[in-house]
């Protein structure tokens, strides 16, 4: 069983949701998909972010996914876990209180690619059920345990996508 971090005060999950945070989470993501498109994965490629560092970082991987009103390709930096074939996302956003615009975007249209350092994979994305999500929860707070936190920030049910081969 993995230890939760330690988790943050009443106030501190408020802020999560500020306008400012939202913006901070975006400025970051595009440099980091800058940083590791330009790099072919050299930078970025590992998360140092989070309460747990005496683990080893957890990955990272550019998800394109057609934006839902624009039509347009969009990049999202996302943690992942990697299961042959197989690619299991997490839309936590942190532990705020809505779902990110990949996963709406997914909802819209669930083709999507997904870079891990210079290979690009073409898949289909879908919900977990609940049966994956019991089976991928224990295995993904092992490779992130601030996801355990997250859960608790938020009255929503934190989605996970499950990526398979198109």
């Amino acid at each position: 069983m993995v230890e939760a971090p330690k988790p943050l005060s009443p106030k501190q999950v408020e802020s999560l949701n500020s306008k400012a945070v939202g913006t901070g989470i975006k400025w970051m993501s595009k440099f980091n998909t800058w940083a590791y498109k330009a790099t072919g994965g050299r930078l970025g490629y590992k998360w140092r972010g989070g309460s747990n560092r005496f683990s080893a970082p957890p990955p990272v991987g550019i998800l394109t996914t057609i934006g839902r009103k624009s039509g347009e390709p969009r990049d999202s930096p996302l943690l992942f876990l990697r299961e042959c074939d197989r690619i299991v996302l997490v839309a936590s956003q942190g532990g705020r209180a809505t779902n990110p615009m990949w996963y709406l975007n997914i909802q819209a249209n669930p083709n999507v690619t997904f870079q891990v350092k210079n290979e690009k994979l073409t898949l289909v994305a879908r919900d977990a059920t609940d049966a994956e999500r019991a089976e991928y929860w224990p295995k993904l707070d092992a490779m992130y345990p601030d996801f355990i936190n997250y859960r608790t920030y938020t009255d929503r049910k934190i989605p996970i996508l499950i990526c398979d081969p198109a």
